[in-house]
């Protein structure tokens, strides 16, 4: 309460009409909090699907991938749907990308037993991101990780291309050049101003250490030692591409390093002693700023990403600037600039940058202050108004100082989550600023719940934070809240959803579940035998929950999965030691939200069978749904 009184007394007149619209909440980090519009009733949200004229389409089912691994493991597991690593055919693969027939030329420096055979087909799609074309809002670049072993945490970053808004997806394949790292992973893109779409990468390699899928880093036991042990690189697809393969993948450097092929390369880390992790990117797209004159940061690149130091387990967080030019080039990547940190501890991670109309670049910074154990974490904003070149911040988020962290895998399930929080910047002014939002996960009360708050004056202030998620039953899960803002100022909370039971065999949908492949799950309460007909805070929807640009509600949460999923069925491994047994499964750590005009569209994971995904992989599935 004291905290409230404070921030109170210090906002200024001309604040006190927005943040009266925001009601306070029970305590900064109680987990509880106001949720403005009320409860929403089970029944009402399993509803709202029909109700809001939301469309699902199965983008991953409607190709058929194919690539030939570096690192081959063909383990299959028990039960939950498993096939192994399943080698395809140039019959069956209809993408037109290079499936790997014969080996990529960056596979030319493999040592024995590397590569893979030959081509393997994708089956798990997990973590996403989606980006509309700011030229063109019917065209979509979405992408997620590109799996041909989910038993083996085996993949590369795949990409899925729409024209007409989002109805099909007829271009998709794995982005190519990389296919001499073991894994390549985190998705996540942006379009410049010229419409050449930016796809930020983070490859690394890995052997497997025995059968159970355990990994080795140890740059002895690499599988190609002519490519890095780890790197932050960009891919670009050039505006007018056509093909699975219409990628630039390479770009001389001044390093004096030879590699295969001359990968764009942001960062090189061959020590593995301070490894890449996390990397985000933005392009400024404001050629003009708001009075008209030419912005001079227009076009500038911001790739960010931190370092991990596990000895001293540490993190640290940097950008790399560079400016975009014609054609898919760019300049030279600037050296790697040191962001503020909140405290001397600098274990500093998911910087999430974007950029509003007035050309300044604004990033989340989330910070955990102890070294050796995460429970606790804060959040706050750093920013530049000189394209990069110096940086201001962080200031804090009041309401997201010492939130109590998820734990690595929730109840009854053995599914990881990742990130906790997610930032964005607002298109239209709020008393005279651009405003920035900030939404978060809080699991005081020993359950997830997703929070927001804003800022009309530049960070200074915020609003005090309010619950996202208005489940009326509160013993379940909402967590990976995904941001975004319309061109309207609109702005939406994406979110995963436990709230709904998985399908009972009365029910219509059961069919589809596949519910009845999960048989093993060593999580799954105490006593209970699987499959988990009927169970409670287990099985997944993915949800919306849209805001003014003040940040007063419009309705309710509506659901935008059309079934509710399994998240156990061909969930990857992450970590391998412990193979298909305790926790650590996949289904990502975030997943993409953007909007094409008065449009909103998810991609996110399910594993429901709608008549194109019969061994129930997981597949991205577009939502979309208009602004209420």
């Amino acid at each position: 309460m004291k905290t409230r009184r404070l921030l109170a007394a210090s906002i200024p007149v001309f604040l006190a009409t927005t943040f009266a619209m925001v009601p306070l909440q029970a305590g900064a980090g109680s987990g509880v909090g106001n949720i403005p519009p009320g409860t929403q009733r089970d029944e009402d949200y399993r509803q709202s699907y029909a109700i809001h004229g939301v469309t699902n389409v199965s983008a991953t089912t409607q190709k058929v991938s194919c690539y030939r691994p570096e690192v081959p493991f063909f383990t299959v597991g028990q039960a939950r749907g498993y096939t192994g690593m399943t080698a395809c055919s140039e019959a069956e693969a209809n993408t037109g990308e290079d499936i790997g027939l014969t080996a990529y030329p960056n596979q030319a420096g493999s040592v024995a037993n590397y590569p893979a055979p030959g081509p393997m087909l994708v089956n798990d799609h997990s973590e996403s991101d989606l980006r509309v074309d700011p030229q063109d809002p019917n065209h979509i670049i979405a992408s997620s990780k590109w799996f041909a072993s989910a038993e083996g945490y085996n993949h590369v970053l795949g990409f899925y291309e729409s024209r007409d808004g989002g109805k099909t997806w007829p271009v998709q394949g794995h982005i190519p050049g990389y296919e001499g790292f073991s894994d390549n992973t985190d998705p996540v893109g942006a379009f410049d101003g010229y419409g050449n779409y930016y796809s930020l990468i983070l490859p690394y390699q890995f052997a497997y250490a025995n059968a159970t899928g355990s990994k080795l880093y140890a740059k002895s036991k690499l599988p190609n030692a002519q490519m890095p042990a780890e790197a932050v690189t960009v891919a670009v697809r050039p505006a007018g591409a056509t093909t699975a393969s219409d990628w630039i993948t390479t770009r001389k450097t001044e390093s004096g390093v030879t590699y295969p092929q001359d990968l764009d390369f942001v960062l090189v880390d061959d020590n593995q002693g301070q490894e890449p992790d996390k990397q985000w990117i933005a392009i400024d797209n404001h050629e003009f700023l708001p009075d008209g004159s030419r912005n001079p940061n227009y076009n500038t690149i911001y790739a960010m990403f931190v370092t991990f130091s596990f000895a001293g387990k540490m993190s640290k967080a940097y950008v790399s600037t560079a400016k975009a030019l014609a054609g898919g080039h760019h300049t030279d990547w600037t050296a790697p600039q040191r962001l503020p940190s909140e405290n001397a501890s600098a274990s500093d991670t998911y910087l999430l940058p974007h950029v509003d109309a007035n050309g300044v670049v604004w990033t989340s910074i989330t910070n955990f202050p102890s070294r050796m154990s995460r429970t606790v974490y804060s959040l706050g904003v750093d920013f530049s108004t000189d394209g990069g070149k110096t940086w201001q911040g962080p200031r804090a988020v009041p309401g997201a100082q010492g939130v109590t962290i998820p734990p690595e895998a929730y109840d009854n399930t053995t599914f990881t989550d990742g990130i906790t929080n997610t930032f964005t910047v607002g298109s239209t002014l709020v008393n005279g600023h651009y405003p920035l939002y900030m939404s978060w996960e809080d699991y005081s009360t020993h359950h997830d719940n997703i929070f927001l708050s804003g800022s009309f004056d530049g960070g200074v202030h915020w609003t005090p934070a309010v619950k996202v998620n208005d489940n009326e039953k509160t013993d379940v899960d909402e967590f990976q809240p995904n941001l975004a803002v319309a061109g309207n100022g609109t702005v939406s909370v994406n979110f995963y959803d436990r709230r709904l039971a998985c399908q009972l065999p009365s029910d219509s949908d059961f069919a589809g579940s596949g519910l009845e492949l999960d048989t093993i799950n060593p999580r799954f309460g105490s006593g209970s035998v699987p499959p988990p007909y009927g169970a409670r805070n287990y099985c997944i929807n993915t949800s919306v929950q849209f805001y003014k640009p003040n940040l007063t509600p419009r309705g309710h949460n509506i659901r935008i999965s059309q079934h509710t999923w399994d998240p156990q069925l061909n969930a990857p491994w992450r970590y391998g030691s412990s193979l298909f047994s305790g926790k650590d499964t996949f289904i990502g750590d975030y997943f993409g939200n953007d909007f094409a005009g008065t449009i909103n569209l998810a991609t996110s994971v399910s594993t429901y069978d709608d008549g194109s995904n019969r061994q129930h992989y997981q597949q991205q599935v577009i939502a979309t749904v208009a602004i209420p």
